[in-house]
């Protein structure tokens, strides 16, 4: 992997510049980092989310802290190297149609600074890294993170037969929302899968803000997305999504027993939803990319209040 080329072929990825990577990084390392989004990292924070949320709901429910911090770092580690590996996933997939599209281009496998084969080299190195994660959780948590690879196999390809892959990458992204609840009781009860199903409506619709970015290009070149599905209705569309995330995470507070401190913590990630409905415009790239970010925060609200009720129901 270091016999790329460091002259122009490290130039930096055109809707990614002045990050550590181009400024910091070796230069024989940066196309591989760009290439795990390690110069942007919002990606691995929103896979991370729902992570520490069934983290913090497990342990509120079995009232016991004492695995939490551990469970996030691992979580922590486990997101960025794992979305590193689906990106790069992705990008071998799509490396023709990067090709074709102004914002994707300059990505590393179609502007010729990483080779594919040496993409998917790099792929499995990340995974196995992935897996040393894994491994340090209980049999039944590693049959569980196992089992999301086939989902993370699937997506590339959704966007080319459907005007949904949003949802596939919902199912992808929001596979946290189980770990923490197999990590804590080594089984999976109704209240994960409410809060899966109501972290997959929240990625829906923060993907599709962010898919409105390439809606002119994806039409051109044939590529299927919710934000060309739901065009100019996407704030009612968004309206829907959000507003069943809502109702969804709700109900999982409600199965888990959940008290104020993270009730209070789920009004503040719907307050922060409707917000992003607002403000949006679906014309403007610029803010189409700052809202689809802005779900970073979004999720960190709902994981300090259930991260503090947890703390209060152990001392309670």
């Amino acid at each position: 992997m270091t016999g790329v080329p460091i002259s122009g072929a490290t130039a930096p990825v055109a809707d990614s510049t002045g990050n550590w990577v181009d400024s910091h990084a070796p230069e024989w390392s940066r196309p591989y980092l760009r290439l795990a989004r390690f110069d942007r990292p919002i990606g691995s924070w929103l896979l991370l989310m729902p992570c520490w949320w069934s983290a913090a709901l497990a342990a509120g429910m079995a009232k016991d802290l004492s695995h939490l911090p551990l469970f996030c770092a691992l979580f922590f580690v486990g997101a960025f190297v794992m979305r590193g590996a689906g990106c790069t996933w992705n990008d071998i997939t799509d490396r023709d149609l990067d090709g074709k599209v102004e914002r994707t281009r300059s990505r590393p496998i179609p502007s010729g600074q990483v080779s594919a084969r040496n993409a998917a080299a790099f792929m499995v190195t990340l995974s196995f890294i992935g897996l040393a994660v894994l491994l340090q959780f209980n049999n039944f948590t590693i049959a569980t993170g196992i089992a999301s690879l086939i989902i993370v196999a699937a997506y590339p390809f959704m966007k080319r037969i459907t005007y949904w892959p949003q949802i596939v990458l919902g199912l992808a992204f929001s596979w946290g929302a189980l770990m923490g609840f197999a990590g804590t009781f080594a089984r999976l009860e109704l209240v994960a899968f409410v809060l899966y199903a109501g972290s997959i409506a929240w990625v829906v619709g923060y993907d599709t803000i962010y898919a409105h970015q390439d809606a002119e290009d994806d039409l051109m070149i044939g590529i299927k997305s919710t934000a060309l599905l739901f065009g100019d209705r996407t704030h009612a569309a968004l309206m829907m999504l959000y507003g069943l995330s809502v109702t969804l995470l709700g109900t999982a507070l409600v199965l888990a027993g959940s008290g104020w401190l993270g009730w209070v913590g789920l009004v503040a990630f719907a307050v922060h939803l409707a917000s992003q409905i607002v403000r949006l415009d679906i014309h403007d790239s610029g803010l189409c990319l700052k809202l689809f970010k802005s779900n970073r925060d979004a999720g960190l609200l709902l994981f300090i209040g259930l991260s503090c009720d947890a703390v209060a129901r152990t001392m309670a």
